[in-house]
């Protein structure tokens, strides 16, 4: 029990730590790829700090949601990436089917965004929520497609089973073009739902064309930062899933101090590989316009529900 408990600290932790080192990785990246020395990689820790010790403005017109929104979002968030596995195969909360809980703990935190920039009663926070919604009923299906795509390969749809199983080749069946279809879609959903570059511009301050950001643009104080520390969280988790439901080699498979330490140091240097590459592709392309936005979402659908298919037919 003792242990349970201090390994999901430890992963709570490495997950609250991490996550703002992530968003200040892909802003160096795009900083020297534009040639500019650009601010430093701890850059999101100070932001963080700043926001906390700043005084909260918040608008009469506001309901409960507004001022609850910012902790409901911190909490469903931190507490789906405590039921992904991080450095450790088998973490202790997990449970037959908690990748639907996984997909729903971020639904239910992205719901109650959305509710806030409709309460707050501006133009920009409206039409941010508006398009947000667009964008999270069409990532949400591919996501769970994409990522039942893997679990068909272990026979489980438990997070942890299929991470347990792929590491040491267990009892899986190694399909390559339903893995790469559905690891290709889930990037293409990571992109989308952590308002990244060609879905949305995280540096804009243009509010015509903002998503996440027209829907936070009335928090301030400690109710940004906990926004903002909820959605690096949120782009963690997702770069997590990337790199240890395709690729867990490195993760420990067994509860011993060693092989967890080895397990966090190939965890971090698979999820700052991502996290580069997201900086490449933000550095290339441009934000698509927003009807552009479903035909890339679309094919993001496609793929995973073809590697869903090619699985039953590859195994005929």
């Amino acid at each position: 029990m003792i242990e349970s408990a201090l390994i999901v600290l430890s992963q709570a932790v490495a997950a609250l730590l991490v996550s703002p080192f992530i968003v200040g990785l892909i802003r160096k990246v795009k900083a020297r790829l534009q040639c500019r020395r650009g601010a430093g990689v701890l850059q999101p820790y100070y932001d963080l700090l700043k926001l906390f010790r700043k005084d909260v403005v918040v608008s009469t017109n506001t309901s409960w949601i507004f001022t609850a929104t910012p902790y409901i979002l911190f909490a469903s968030t931190l507490t789906a990436s405590l039921l992904v596995p991080i450095f450790l195969s088998k973490v202790p909360m997990n449970f037959a089917g908690d990748v639907i809980t996984v997909v729903y703990l971020l639904a239910m935190g992205t719901f109650f965004l959305i509710l806030a920039g409709l309460d707050a009663g501006s133009a920009f926070g409206g039409m941010g929520s508006s398009r947000e919604a667009i964008v999270a009923s069409l990532t949400e299906p591919a996501m769970i497609l994409s990522i039942f795509a893997v679990g068909l390969t272990a026979g489980s749809t438990n997070l942890s089973t299929i991470v347990h199983k792929t590491a040491l080749l267990q009892d899986i069946v190694t399909d390559p073009p339903p893995h790469l279809m559905a690891f290709v879609a889930l990037f293409i959903v990571t992109l989308a739902e952590t308002g990244r570059v060609p879905v949305d511009n995280p540096a804009t301050h243009l509010e015509l064309t903002m998503i996440h950001e027209a829907m936070v643009l009335e928090y301030s104080g400690r109710y940004l930062a906990l926004v903002e520390w909820a959605s690096a969280l949120k782009l963690l988790l997702f770069l997590t899933l990337l790199s240890n439901i395709f690729a867990p080699w490195g993760i420990a498979t067994e509860a011993e101090p060693a092989w967890m330490a080895l397990g966090l140091a190939v965890w971090l240097v698979k999820v700052s590989g991502l996290a580069v590459v997201i900086g490449v592709i933000e550095s290339m392309f441009a934000k698509l316009r927003l009807f552009r936005v479903t035909d890339l979402l679309g094919v993001a659908f496609i793929l995973s529900l073809l590697a869903v298919v090619f699985f039953y037919i590859l195994r005929v």
